[in-house]
């Protein structure tokens, strides 16, 4: 492994410190991590990491990636990961019968301009952890720059829903101030219903950026200020929170459109007959797609199909069912900025290796 670090111009690598033995430190955390070549401290250590379990599967490196005993884990698979944070505890706690285990907290790659919000995981086993920085002072590595968008970002941007978001969408922003004012936690799902039905009882109602802040139980911050921006469309210090309840629940289950549009329907019928009009299908589909105009009338035709100037959440479910391409039919033609439709485009500018079936671009 040596070799081939020199091979690729790693020709000396200098190291500071020492590396506490597994029995004094049996996790080792590393950061900031921006690229494949932060495996080098791997291969002078090692030390066992945590990876995809699919890399078992690649020829000769898989093999080779075996001698360091990894713990394999599937991003997809919800009790893998609990079997995951079973192993590592299991390992940390062995009193130094294991190889040390080498982690990176940020859990993604960034630019190395700061460190991001360590992940939990490195901490679980309640262990001493040894932090380790890598620096690279070549000129040329410097100037490379990647993109500044997180891995739950991208998952955003190419979840695969019944819509898919267009170039200039706000909602990564928008993730992004979730994020840092810790909202999006492991209870989201409640605290979004919970979110729901308190703005279904506004109706409507426009909240100042003290009524937003209330809404939400947080005090007014620059990040709360910037997030209150963002659906202060016309500019008059006021917005409709149901609007913020449908970005939320987009960024919450990015892939689940359908029960977007249902807690949106929830939040906009009119209670005598469980309806709304387009103007409210098109604020509804705008802020799911965050964007700041959108063209619905042709779709809204289309389901609207006796004419009443109404749809209900029922027949809207029911034209997707009958056209599951709806969204390619009726609103990528109809509006610019989406792209390609191709799965395999970067639909959104930018992770354009990205996808929900090649994560290793992020790992």
């Amino acid at each position: 492994m040596r070799v081939m670090w020199f091979a690729g111009g790693f020709h000396w690598i200098s190291i500071k410190g020492r590396q506490a033995p597994p029995a004094e430190a049996p996790i080792l955390t590393l950061g900031p991590h921006s690229s494949y070549f932060d495996a080098i401290p791997v291969t002078m250590t090692m030390a066992s990491i945590v990876m995809k379990a699919e890399s078992k599967d690649i020829p000769v490196w898989g093999t080779l990636i075996k001698y360091i005993r990894p713990v394999f884990v599937s991003r997809s698979d919800q009790d893998s990961r609990r079997k995951t944070v079973e192993e590592i505890k299991r390992r940390a706690r062995s009193g130094g019968d294991w190889p040390q285990i080498m982690i990176f907290p940020e859990g993604t790659c960034t630019n190395r301009t700061c460190l991001i919000t360590f992940k939990p995981g490195a901490f679980i086993p309640a262990v001493p952890v040894q932090p380790v920085v890598i620096r690279y002072p070549n000129k040329l590595v410097r100037l490379m720059t990647l993109y500044n968008y997180s891995y739950e970002d991208c998952q955003l941007a190419m979840a695969e829903g019944q819509i898919r978001l267009p170039v200039d969408t706000c909602l990564l922003e928008f993730a992004k101030l979730v994020r840092s004012l810790g909202l999006k936690r492991v209870n989201s799902e409640k605290l979004l219903q919970d979110y729901g039905k308190r703005a279904r009882k506004l109706q409507g109602q426009r909240l100042s950026l003290e009524d937003f802040s209330q809404f939400l139980e947080l005090p007014v911050s620059d990040e709360l200020r910037h997030m209150f921006a963002l659906f202060d469309e016309n500019e008059d210090h006021s917005m409709d929170v149901r609007e913020f309840v449908i970005a939320f629940s987009v960024v919450c289950r990015p892939a689940k459109t359908l029960d977007t549009i249902r807690l949106a329907f929830q939040m906009f019928e009119a209670e005598e007959d469980g309806a709304i009009t387009e103007n409210e299908l098109m604020c509804i589909l705008r802020t799911a797609l965050g964007v700041g105009e959108l063209k619905v009338s042709r779709l809204f035709r289309a389901i609207d199909e006796e004419d009443s100037g109404k749809i209900s959440f029922e027949s809207f479910r029911e034209f997707v069912d009958q056209h599951p391409d709806f969204a390619e039919q009726y609103l990528y033609s109809d509006n610019a900025g989406f792209g390609s439709s191709s799965p395999s485009h970067a639909a959104n500018g930018f992770c354009a290796d990205f996808s929900p079936r090649e994560q290793k671009k992020l790992d």
